[in-house]
């Protein structure tokens, strides 16, 4: 199978002059973690994340999108599905522009890990458990804690999501980069990131994500695959019980998958 095959056409994007509020915009409006950035003769010249959107912590409205790309492999319509996979990986991205040719950067479409993984042959999906893959040593905050802090954490740990445990450890929610940027805290301000004006951010409980996905560490990597694309989740907590024990995000199972 070649991206070509499966990759959306016609994506939203901005163009490097644009402001990084517009940008953040419609990321908000389309649900998307990552637009292509192309320049006025529509050439890809990167992708603008989420994360790029949360690391700034200016409050100043004219910041242009242009200081925020971020590289992003080349991948092309004719390549391989698997290839292309093997690239997100190591650029640790979740989505790509996809260009006309490896000469011609015309931006075509844009691939993600959700569409490989929607698209992966089966032949290709190890039948192990969960538990193999998860990543078992698992950041969490307390739902009393402030947007100001974990979006802070968040950025020097460049995590995604965060799951979200009371004081017994018992899992409760997750919050996101998504939900970050939804609720319109993406931008608190430098005050509220030092702690001086942590009192003015709202709490992690107001904005995170329920009800939250689980899976039993003794879960195929096919089901998580399955719970992932149907519920458009970037991630999914393992749990035995209320216990949370692990994690599993798009990548560990497309590593999975290529490792076969």
């Amino acid at each position: 199978m070649k991206v070509e095959d499966i990759m959306s056409k016609d994506p939203l994007f901005v163009k490097d002059h644009e402001y990084v509020t517009h940008a953040r915009q419609i990321m908000r409006d389309y649900f998307l973690r990552g637009l292509p950035v192309v320049d006025d003769s529509n050439r890809v010249m990167g992708i603008i994340t989420d994360q790029d959107i949360l690391n700034i912590r200016t409050n100043k409205s004219n910041v242009t999108v242009g200081g925020y790309v971020r590289e992003t492999p080349t991948i092309t319509p004719d390549m391989d599905l698997l290839k292309a996979a093997e690239l997100l990986i190591e650029s640790k991205e979740n989505r790509a522009p996809v260009v006309k040719s490896t000469t011609d950067y015309t931006l075509t479409g844009v691939i993600s890990d959700v569409d490989i993984l929607q698209n992966i042959p089966e032949s290709r999906i190890p039948s192990v458990d969960v538990s193999s893959i998860m990543t078992t040593r698992v950041a969490t905050v307390h739902p009393d804690e402030t947007v100001a802090k974990i979006w802070s954490n968040m950025i020097d740990w460049d995590y995604t999501g965060v799951p979200v445990v009371n004081d017994k450890e018992e899992i409760m929610g997750i919050v996101t980069r998504r939900d970050i940027i939804k609720s319109g805290h993406a931008r608190i301000g430098a005050s509220d990131i030092d702690g001086k004006g942590a009192k003015n951010s709202p709490r992690v409980e107001k904005i995170m994500s329920t009800p939250l996905y689980t899976i039993p560490p003794d879960a195929k990597i096919e089901e998580a695959i399955g719970k992932l694309s149907r519920y458009n989740i970037g991630r999914i907590c393992v749990s035995n019980g209320k216990k949370l024990v692990g994690i599993v995000d798009r990548h560990d199972l497309l590593k999975a998958c290529l490792n076969r």
